[in-house]
């Protein structure tokens, strides 16, 4: 019998996060959640999951929605007839602070690279990393890797949660390949001819997974797929080039483990982010039920398909900056978080988005080295904020006259 872990969630009511509290509610005797923090677009919502977990802190992002979380706070206890309700922390460092705190483990759930202050409080405190948010250890590179100590960084895609499993099968120095797998998105099949007219709504339309929005659009392009190679290549210390992206369209074997000797482990589940959660959270111990498994009683099939980098070039663009390294990367997350928001916005066309993050990455190698690693958050960030420049700049010429802008 393991004992109790104290989690914080941040990003607790995104996607990630509510299925993390679903984990936990079912698991009382494993995991008590000390604290949640959201970007406070839900306040019901978080409020209900504070009571309901009983936590002590809960922290909002945006200070001006803290009011209308504590009115929640207060009408659900009332309406539960608890006596008090948890403390309410606002504002943009509140993640960082809240990761920081007592606990074992931090699940970082946020969306995007400005949950990149929290993994680095959570490591400089010496608490486990659920990571969730891979965006934060993309754009923080070796400098974030490193500052890890061995086994506190625990992935929780489900891509990455595959491999640290398969990697339990052998010695890491009898590894020959690490094998990525991809369901190929809502577009598998298509050329680039063919996605030239793509709407938001079409890209929402995932066949496998439901995810937030910026997940779901990232994994239309395959741009999801570029990051998680990256992630790969700096959670594992693999060679970017020992990494292989196959299309697994049933999104099944969530990724493999290629060995010397000829032999291919597998791990395979239904597509479900509960187990690869559960597991992160209770690391290296299983869950039991973390969720349902398949019914070998029933007919299936598995197939693999090689990826179209014509079609989908974010993978070869991701593998170019993992080659790069230094702060390559960040620039990948960078311009892409911009592009993404063009196109959801209507500015740019879903093209667009790819070709924003290569011409980023070509204009910002003419002005510096990318190659030079980030050393602190402050230059990182601030390295992030000249990529954002530098793909809005793109982005306004693509939306003035339609053509190619570099």
């Amino acid at each position: 019998m393991t004992s109790q872990r104290s989690i914080v969630i941040l990003g607790s009511t995104g996607s990630i996060g509510t299925q993390a509290i679903d984990v936990v509610r079912r698991n009382r005797d494993r995991f008590a959640v000390r604290a949640l923090a959201a970007g406070g677009g839900a306040p019901q919502l978080l409020a209900q999951q504070a009571l309901d977990l009983g936590v002590e802190t809960v922290g909002v992002a945006r200070a001006t929605t803290a009011e209308d979380v504590i009115l929640h706070l207060k009408a659900e206890a009332s309406r539960r007839g608890l006596p008090s309700i948890p403390k309410v922390l606002a504002g943009p460092t509140v993640a960082a602070e809240l990761a920081a705190g007592p606990c074992d483990v931090v699940l970082n759930a946020v969306s995007g690279s400005v949950g990149l202050a929290a993994t680095v409080a959570c490591l400089r405190a010496g608490h486990t990393l659920a990571l969730a948010n891979k965006e934060s250890l993309v754009a923080g590179g070796t400098w974030v890797r490193d500052m890890a100590r061995p086994g506190q960084i625990v992935p929780v895609d489900s891509e990455h949660s595959a491999m640290a499993q398969c990697l339990r099968a052998g010695r890491r120095d009898e590894v020959a390949r690490f094998i990525l797998t991809a369901s190929g998105g809502p577009f598998r099949g298509r050329s680039r001819a063919e996605l030239t007219e793509v709407t938001l709504a079409e890209a929402m339309a995932h066949p496998t997974w439901a995810m937030g929005t910026s997940v779901t659009l990232n994994s239309a392009n395959l741009v999801n797929k570029g990051l998680e190679l990256i992630e790969a290549h700096l959670l594992f210390d693999v060679p970017p080039e020992d990494i292989e992206v196959v299309v697994h369209p049933q999104s099944t074997i969530h990724s493999m483990i290629e060995y010397a000797d000829g032999s291919t482990i597998a791990q395979a589940s239904p597509p479900d982010m509960r187990m690869p959660i559960a597991l992160a959270l209770g690391w290296p111990h299983r869950v039991p039920g973390a969720q349902p498994t398949f019914d070998w009683s029933t007919a299936q099939s598995w197939t693999f398909e090689p990826l179209d980098d014509d079609a989908f070039p974010a993978v070869r663009l991701a593998r170019r900056c993992a080659s790069i390294g230094g702060l390559a990367p960040a620039a990948y997350n960078a311009a892409n978080e911009q592009a993404q928001a063009a196109f959801i916005g209507g500015r740019i066309g879903y093209l667009d988005v790819v070709d924003v993050i290569g011409a980023t990455l070509d204009r910002l190698a003419g002005d510096r080295d990318l190659a030079a690693p980030g050393r602190s958050l402050e230059s990182i960030v601030a390295f992030e904020s000249a990529a954002r420049t530098a793909a809005d700049t793109l982005i306004a010429a693509r939306t003035k006259d339609g053509s190619t802008a570099s």
